[in-house]
């Protein structure tokens, strides 16, 4: 557990609605949808887990480079963040979270290519889980994983928000699925 006090926070408008970004003094630590009015008792949860303390407050200087990768990914400018990052997760989530950024932009991968890809080829349900605790959306890029099948399945933001993260990136599965 880290003793971290202040956990720097703002809030911007995007394509796929709000986002609020976290950051420690290391780098962004969480992505999330939503205003932080709306979102706070989420991120105070999953601090938790993380921080001896945490208090969340409003620094908007602190994260211009971070706003400005955003709105460079969303201009179509950039395809992946070049920012520091600060993972909170277990040894496995963080392991599975590297893979995700590994799957390149406009392309998807399957949870079982994703558990082969960690070397756990049984773990896929594990993988499921990690994905669906990944504290960057966007990021780490857990919109580009789908369903065996190909479909599109299980998003924290909602499905929606998927297939417009999907569409901005001309991904291969939307010219398939429509």
């Amino acid at each position: 557990m880290v003793q971290q006090s202040i956990l720097n926070y703002d809030e911007m408008d995007s394509p796929v609605g709000p986002l609020t970004l976290v950051r420690t003094k290391d780098g962004l630590c969480a992505v999330s949808y939503g205003r932080m009015e709306d979102i706070r008792p989420t991120l105070t949860n999953w601090a938790k887990r993380y921080f001896l303390r945490a208090d969340f407050e409003r620094n908007p200087g602190l994260l211009e480079k971070e706003k400005a990768a955003f709105v460079d990914y969303f201009e179509g400018s950039i395809r992946w963040f070049d920012i520091d990052l600060d993972l909170y997760g277990s040894p496995f989530q963080q392991k599975v979270w590297k893979a995700l950024l590994e799957v390149p932009y406009g392309e998807t991968k399957s949870y079982k290519e994703i558990a082969e890809a960690i070397n756990s080829p049984k773990a896929v349900r594990a993988v499921g889980g990690a994905v669906n605790r990944n504290p960057l959306a966007i990021i780490i890029p857990c919109h580009r994983i789908i369903g065996s099948n190909g479909t599109l399945v299980g998003y924290n933001g909602g499905l929606e928000i998927k297939r417009k993260l999907l569409e901005h990136e001309d991904a291969d599965v939307i010219r398939r699925i429509g």
